[in-house]
């Protein structure tokens, strides 16, 4: 569905955003999150320009963009299928390019960067070295940045509801997901070293995380860019295309401490995220799981979970949703 929203809530608030309550000091406060200083002071040593400033510098040195753009009009189209007409505004993307660390190495898995839903902003990293403004590897980093990008459009396109709670902003609801005023969650954390999940905070990110590897690989195909020699820029090419086997992945081949630390960051989110939502999949979508995927992504854009619900109880039998996910805590008192 369109969204139909005019004027200052068009600009303050994500396509498929609800507030409930005091909704006019509500959206004055969200707006306050929204239209002050960026996130970027977090990482002090790095320059960041916004998404289409990086593209048109990377473009102006001859470095070709073209993958990029290639994905972002397959995602326009995938993601309004699912019913996400709007995507993030390039301008809300704010992009590491350089750095005052000399071997700072950026990318998907860089420390402390991602969609932030409170700010509307997102912060990624260039793939690659940090020395110079410019990729190393210039394929690679435009994979790795249309991941980035992709992955941070379902964020921000995901259905959540605000409310107030003395002056801070609480989230109720969240995707598949609900939260209680006290913080407690519809489902639990997954026990540690889970082979699956049940927890509806790694199906989202791993929902979200397929899909932008799924539109990923299918550009790099079409612009022929093809797996690079053994090495880190081979471990990040499979791992944007989802292609990465965790089991392949050895942190000690890194040449220095910073790529060690960025591929051990790059196997924990594969095995703890990407493995455990395929394996989710598997056990609860059977032979149709592609179509259980589509059918989670299109509820997170549009918080309808009946939807969601309704196709479980019909291939797995009723109440499913409630005894996968449910945690007994979530109905407690208190």
């Amino acid at each position: 569905m369109p969204d139909l929203r005019s004027g200052p809530e068009r600009l303050i608030l994500a396509p498929n955003e609800r507030l409930y309550g005091n909704t006019e000091r509500l959206l004055a406060r969200l707006s306050e999150l929204r239209t002050a200083a960026s996130l970027t002071h977090h990482h002090p040593a790095v320059t960041f320009l916004s998404l289409s400033e990086v593209l048109r510098q990377w473009e102006a040195a001859g470095l070709d963009a073209g993958v990029f753009r290639y994905g972002l009009a397959l995602l326009r189209l995938r993601y309004s299928a699912l019913g996400l007409a709007r995507l993030l505004p390039l301008e809300r993307v704010l992009v590491g390019v350089e750095s005052t660390q000399p071997d700072a190495f950026g990318g998907f898995h860089h420390p402390n960067q991602g969609y932030r839903h409170l700010q509307m902003q997102a912060l990624i990293t260039m793939y690659g070295p940090m020395a110079t403004g410019l990729p190393e590897n210039p394929p690679v980093a435009a994979l790795d940045l249309l991941r980035s990008y992709a992955h941070d459009c379902l964020h921000y396109g995901s259905c959540r509801t605000y409310r107030l709670l003395g002056e801070s902003v609480v989230r109720g609801q969240y995707g598949l997901n609900f939260r209680r005023p006290d913080g407690r969650s519809y489902s639990a954390p997954d026990p540690v070293g889970s082979r699956t999940t049940r927890n509806l905070g790694i199906v989202m990110e791993g929902a979200c995380d397929r899909e932008a590897r799924t539109i990923t690989r299918l550009a790099a195909e079409q612009c022929q860019i093809h797996e690079p020699s053994p090495g880190i820029d081979r471990y990040a090419y499979r791992d944007v295309t989802g292609l990465l086997d965790v089991d392949d992945i050895d942190p000690a081949s890194a040449s220095s401490p910073v790529t060690t630390a960025f591929l051990t960051a790059m196997a924990s989110y594969q095995r703890n995220i990407n493995d455990r939502y395929a394996a989710f999949l598997d056990e609860v979508g059977h032979t149709e799981s592609y179509e259980l995927h589509t059918v989670i992504l299109s509820a997170i854009i549009s918080g309808d979970v009946t939807t969601v619900c309704a196709w479980l109880d019909q291939h797995n039998g009723p109440y499913t949703f409630a005894t996968l996910f449910l945690s007994p805590s979530y109905l407690t008192a208190g």
